[in-house]
């Protein structure tokens, strides 16, 4: 699954957009300013990231610079507005990859964005393997010696979080933060309902791998002996 960063001030619209790429099967942080933009980016590795020009703290010309200068060569798409030509100027002499001009059709950023992450055919990665398990980042098939299950969205985007650092803590806050969203109604308790819809799904295909809780605390995969 492609990861990528959003960085957009308009809360609703961010929301909007954000649910589209998900249900494009996009795994999506969204923050909603520059300077969040930059931290999200000094922590966690993207796919490509969506900058808009105008927000608080820092705007995304100054963040796509700062990514620049430091080395980031991650694929990025502005959005501007109609009259800010020249940040549309400013902005590909700076490194950007595309840019697209709000409003937007929904339809357009999508090819925008499969155009600039686009990779060779040829990949090495869309597996993961813990213990006796596969993850297959493509399809979203689970698969072990009992057998085989596709994973939900949401169930794909935990195991694939749990099995990237097995042995990290991951709290249900940052669960929910990442997959459901910061402004998300869900209440925390949905994210031990999907730990106990994956737990059911490594014990149908036996899975010599365990997901353990740590009262308080959160998450993590154990390989069984």
């Amino acid at each position: 699954m492609m990861r990528l960063l959003y960085a957009e001030d308009e809360k609703s619209l961010a929301k909007a957009v954000s649910t589209i790429l998900i249900k494009s099967k996009y795994s999506v942080d969204v923050v909603y300013d520059g300077q969040s933009a930059l931290d999200y980016l000094a922590t966690e590795n993207y796919d490509g990231v969506i900058l808009d020009v105008m927000m608080p703290k820092l705007d995304g010309i100054s963040v796509l610079k700062s990514m620049r200068a430091a080395g980031d060569n991650t694929p990025v798409l502005l959005l501007t507005a109609r009259s800010e030509i020249d940040d549309r100027v400013t902005g590909l002499d700076s490194g950007a990859n595309d840019y697209l001009t709000k409003p937007f059709d929904m339809k357009e950023l999508l090819a925008r964005i499969r155009a600039m992450t686009r990779v060779p055919a040829v990949q090495t990665d869309t597996k993961l393997n813990v213990g006796n398990v596969t993850l297959d980042c493509a399809s979203y098939d689970l698969s072990g010696p009992g057998g085989s299950v596709k994973l939900a969205n949401k169930e794909f985007q935990m195991l694939e979080m749990l099995m990237r650092s097995p042995k990290k803590l991951i709290s249900t806050e940052f669960f929910m933060d990442r997959i459901w969203g910061y402004d998300s109604d869900a209440e925390l308790n949905v994210v031990w309902v999907y730990i106990s819809y994956l737990r059911k799904k490594l014990t149908g295909i036996d899975a010599d791998i365990q997901i353990k809780a740590q009262r308080g605390l959160g998450y993590y995969l154990e390989v069984q002996s």
